[in-house]
């Protein structure tokens, strides 16, 4: 199996590296930043890539960017990523790309040379691996992802009178307060939901359906 390595810390880098040769697998290319991995893949064609998250040259998600780009590119590429701690839209984010040949493992299980290898070998091979925290954060937070159960009880009432067609100032007459409230609670939905401001009027119409899709 032909591996390329993407891992910032030079340190960790050879020791994955070593790690992997002793196990049979050919390192073709051990590099520090996402970009030197995307040259990396075109240029070797390999059966797994190993990148971190947090790469060069701002720390936040060059790897996982870099990994993206290969499943974009190269789908019969295995993507394996590591990172130190669960983050979960890079997982979300990675597994949504494609339905097999992903990876997410936490840097901890690296000490263990024969569960990383096994993982590395199921992702080339097209399998989907998830860390078991992953996996139980990705599913505690799909239960905490119901926008409705973020909203205040006074949300919720407006959110009712707006889903039965009544306007801000039907809503702040039934509720007996005043339009500017009716206005910051709606605000607050449309935060809530995740509704951006390019929507426009469509917001309004979108809380709606979501509520009534709950």
């Amino acid at each position: 199996m032909r591996v390329v390595l993407a891992e910032d810390s030079a340190l960790l880098r050879q020791g994955i590296e070593l790690l992997l040769s002793e196990q049979g697998i050919e390192v073709v290319a051990a590099v520090g930043d996402g970009e030197q991995l995307l040259r990396a893949v075109a240029e070797h064609r390999p059966d797994a890539c190993v990148t971190d998250v947090r790469m060069p040259p701002t720390f936040l998600d060059e790897g996982l960017r870099a990994a993206l780009a290969v499943r974009a590119r190269w789908p019969e590429t295995g993507v394996l990523v590591l990172s130190h701690y669960v983050e979960e839209r890079y997982a979300i984010d990675l597994v949504n790309t494609n339905d097999n040949g992903v990876g997410y493992l936490l840097k901890d299980r690296v000490s263990d040379a024969e569960e990383f290898v096994d993982a590395l070998r199921r992702v080339a091979a097209g399998e989907t691996v998830l860390d078991p925290e992953v996996v139980k954060q990705l599913l505690a937070g799909s239960r905490q992802r119901d926008p409705l159960s973020t909203l205040t009880p006074r949300e919720r009432e407006v959110l009712t009178a707006m889903a039965a067609g009544r306007s801000n100032a039907g809503i702040a007459a039934d509720l007996v307060i005043g339009t500017a409230a009716v206005e910051k609670y709606i605000r607050s939905i449309f935060v809530k939901f995740d509704l951006q401001q390019e929507a426009g009027d469509h917001r309004r119409v979108l809380a709606v359906l979501r509520y009534l899709g709950a």
